[in-house]
């Protein structure tokens, strides 16, 4: 029940057709505070919940554990949503993937910004042209709270994710430059990647920022596309000419969504109707394949 175990637990008690069975924590005070604003049983241990009759489960648990909790609730044949990034390691990611498919069971990875209005309006422009470059900007203060990861696992799985998703292609060749100022893991990094189909991306993220920013900027054949991700706004921009030194701008307009509630809406949609999940295991493993890359270099 930290962060993002809270958000999922708020947006699950506001979606229809959905019953909140219970949550599971080491920490007494948290399922405290769960008890004081909704009414669901609370567990200190997870085979207890398990043991309820459930239909699905989110693990929003550290890093460090999600091999060993996603495994004890597929053992008892539940679908489950995995917090970004999939696994600790490549391995653990391996055996996850493996024991969702033996048991036909879905499994799907919380990488939340494919749900962001403004990622998908990006999707979509960009498949109307051609992307030649990705950028993407994603730096803040140092989260206390994060203390099993670098910044690269944290910050940085968000976009090598959405680096594969908007460029429609796996990675040729990646490489990462770090620095570690304030804790035990990298607090800085610069990402440098080509694609196979000859996309170039590049990813700025850090804990070193004072304040938030999360931005995308695409260069394509016949124009430029910039997304902020928090504000959610999207402009696009024709190609430069030359002749009148001149380009149009586009702002394209978008309805404000949270995206955890359209991440979980989807998961739920999903299990009911015994179809794939938008982001499985496989798309994770790809993510934590490009990591495990970085950080051994």
């Amino acid at each position: 029940m930290g962060w993002m175990g809270r958000l999922h637990l708020r947006v699950y008690s506001e979606t229809p057709k959905v019953e909140l069975v219970g949550v599971a924590d080491v920490d007494r005070s948290a399922l405290e505070k769960v008890k004081e604003s909704y009414e669901i049983s609370v567990y200190s241990d997870l085979t207890d919940l398990l043991d309820q009759n459930l239909d699905a489960v989110s693990v929003c648990v550290p890093t460090s554990q999600h091999y060993e909790v996603g495994m004890a609730v597929m053992q008892r044949g539940v679908a489950l949503i995995i917090e970004k990034p999939l696994a600790a390691t490549v391995a653990e990611g391996e055996a996850l993937v493996a024991e969702a498919k033996k048991r036909g069971l879905p499994l799907m990875v919380g990488h939340i910004e494919r749900f962001n209005p403004a990622v998908q309006r990006v999707k979509d422009l960009i498949e109307e042209d051609e992307a030649i470059s990705i950028q993407i900007e994603r730096v803040g203060p140092y989260p206390p709270r994060i203390q099993d990861v670098g910044v690269i696992k944290d910050l940085g799985s968000h976009d090598i994710d959405l680096i594969r998703h908007l460029s429609g292609s796996e990675f040729r060749q990646v490489f990462a430059v770090t620095s570690t100022t304030i804790g035990k893991h990298e607090d800085t990094a610069i990402i440098s990647a080509e694609m196979e189909n000859g996309v170039l991306g590049q990813i700025t993220t850090n804990w070193v920022t004072p304040y938030k920013s999360r931005n995308i900027r695409v260069a394509t054949k016949n124009g430029y596309i910039e997304a902020n991700l928090i504000t959610q706004q999207v402009k696009q921009y024709s190609k430069f000419t030359t002749y009148d030194a001149s380009y149009n701008v586009r702002e394209w307009p978008l309805v404000y969504k949270e995206p955890v509630k359209e991440e979980l809406s989807t998961f739920l949609q999903a299990v009911r109707d015994k179809k794939p999940v938008p982001i499985s295991g496989e798309d994770g493993l790809a993510v934590l394949r490009t990591i495990e890359q970085l950080l051994q270099e």
